[in-house]
């Protein structure tokens, strides 16, 4: 989590840290090599690499964030609409999110940069459409488990509206797990932009992010650089930044797993969880504690 907030940071502070804007060139010092003035060396146009790499953190993070985030709300959405309705409502979610989940992603991702273009909102809205099959199959199972516990009956039996079980008691509940993929979703969504940035077909220069500056790299560490050599810095700092997102947010989303919530147990092999929403009892004056979701 440190590492990941780390990039959060610097990536928000960096035009009050840095002693270069984003577009400073420095025509003296093409494809300069990692130095004291350049850390991570210059770009073909004089950039500091460096700086490109902060403002290009905003862009990827901020994309798998929010795609992520956007994800996770439709995800458990239909999640918890089909679990809880059951029946006919359910049979036509979940045929729905199984022919979505059919969809060969990586194609589609390319056909809809395409024909939507590569700015920003359109590669959040393109993540959100092919991204939140999961969580919703996951929110699905939890709660059919979840409406057969005790403090669910008990609500239903008090006259307690659907909403109000929805909310008090089903959401807390999912909450974790919602959490959790939405953590490890964030991930997803920042390789997937930076693989159609890398391709052209995402984030367009000149805005910076990690996945254009790597393809835009690409024709020099192939040996275009003329006179300059192969400028080995132009990828390895970009791709370091992507590996150190992607490993960084996996690991917060194990470490989110344990620490909102103790009480729930994940079996790797049955998805089996105990869900830790007890304030029902304290309305029905009930002392039971919830069992266990099989």
């Amino acid at each position: 989590m440190g590492v990941f907030l780390a990039l959060l940071v610097a990536a928000i502070i960096v035009p009050w840290i840095s002693p270069y804007e984003i577009d400073d060139m420095d025509l003296w010092n093409l494809f300069a090599p990692p130095s004291k003035a350049h850390p991570f060396g210059t770009d073909e146009l004089g950039h500091d690499v460096l700086v490109r790499i902060m403002y290009g953190g905003r862009i990827s993070l901020f994309v798998g964030i929010a795609a992520a985030a956007s994800s996770a709300f439709l995800g458990t959405l239909v999640g918890v609409v089909s679990g809880f309705s059951g029946g006919i409502v359910d049979g036509i979610l979940m045929r729905f999110t199984d022919l979505m989940l059919s969809v060969p992603t990586v194609p589609v991702l390319l056909i809809g940069a395409m024909f939507l273009g590569g700015g920003l909102t359109n590669i959040i809205v393109i993540l959100t459409i092919f991204g939140w099959m999961s969580t919703a199959r996951l929110v699905r199972g939890m709660t059919l488990s979840l409406r057969e516990q005790p403090f669910v009956e008990a609500a239903r039996a008090s006259g307690t509206k659907t909403w109000k079980i929805l909310w008090k008691h089903m959401l807390p509940n999912l909450f974790p797990i919602v959490i959790v993929a939405a953590t490890l979703g964030v991930s997803s969504a920042i390789l997937s932009e930076s693989a159609l940035s890398y391709l052209g077909l995402g984030i367009q220069p000149p805005t910076p992010s990690w996945g254009n500056m790597l393809q835009r790299a690409m024709d020099y560490i192939l040996g275009a650089g003329g006179d300059y050599g192969r400028p080995w810095w132009l990828t390895v700092f970009p791709g370091l930044f992507v590996l150190l997102a992607v490993l960084s947010v996996n690991f917060m989303g194990d470490g989110l797993r344990d620490a909102l919530d103790p009480k729930m147990v994940f079996q790797t092999t049955t998805g089996a969880a105990e869900p830790a929403d007890d304030s029902v009892d304290a309305e029905l004056g009930e002392a039971e504690e919830p069992e266990s979701v099989e």
